[in-house]
Parts: C-alpha cells; sequence; structure tokens
C-alpha cells in the first residue's frame, strides 16, 4: 500500500498546487481523500460544467468534474464548487486542472 499511498498522494499534491494557482479559485489541502472540493470563481458549476462539455476546448480537450451542489444536503451549498478525483497520473492531473483554469477565464469572459 505504500506505493500506492505515495502516488495518490502525489497527485493530489500536483492538484492542490495546480488549483491554488487559478486566480479566484479557493480549495483546502485533502487529508485522506482521493478527491478535491474547490469553489470556483464562477456563476455556477454546474452551467460552466455544460460550457466546457459543449463550447470549450483547447486542441480538442476539456475537462469534466462533478459539480458540488449534489454533496452536499443544504439547499444551494456547493452552487459554484466542484467534486474533482485525482485518479489520473499526475501528467493528466495537471492538464485537467490547467484546462480547468483556462476554461474558468473563457467562461468568466463570455458572460461579460
Amino acid at each position: 500500500f505504500d506505493a500506492t499511498r505515495a502516488e495518490y498522494q502525489r497527485r493530489r499534491d500536483v492538484c492542490y498546487r495546480k488549483l491554488c494557482e487559478i486566480p479566484g479559485v479557493v480549495t483546502a489541502e485533502p487529508k485522506g481523500a482521493f478527491y478535491t472540493m474547490a469553489k470556483l470563481p464562477v456563476d455556477s458549476a454546474e452551467a460552466f460544467q455544460m460550457y466546457l462539455l459543449n463550447e470549450f476546448e483547447v486542441d480538442g480537450e476539456t475537462v469534466m468534474f462533478a459539480p458540488g451542489d449534489g454533496f452536499y444536503q443544504t439547499p444551494g451549498k456547493g452552487h459554484n464548487e466542484i467534486r474533482i478525483a485525482y485518479v489520473l497520473n499526475q501528467a493528466d492531473c495537471a492538464r485537467a486542472i490547467e484546462l480547468l483554469g483556462l476554461g474558468i477565464a473563457k467562461y468568466n469572459e463570455a458572460k461579460r
């Protein structure tokens, strides 16, 4: 288990570091899960996800996440949060977060 634990820690570290580099994203370092929650500077995580899937791409790539409101019992909680599982290798995790940042910038630019 040590090798698996170390690999997931490296993936976590990549995702956490890359998320912290995106302006306006608020997240905490996960302590024991293989996913993280992040608050995004968007009006709606669900609307943003649909934008990413239907309108956004960079060199044929986009990114997918789970909107955060489904993980809360309180109505309205998590509306602009996402859950990202870091199940991909480190390079793919880094690329996914990079695409997320590019997508946030384009989405908010289009909303102006």
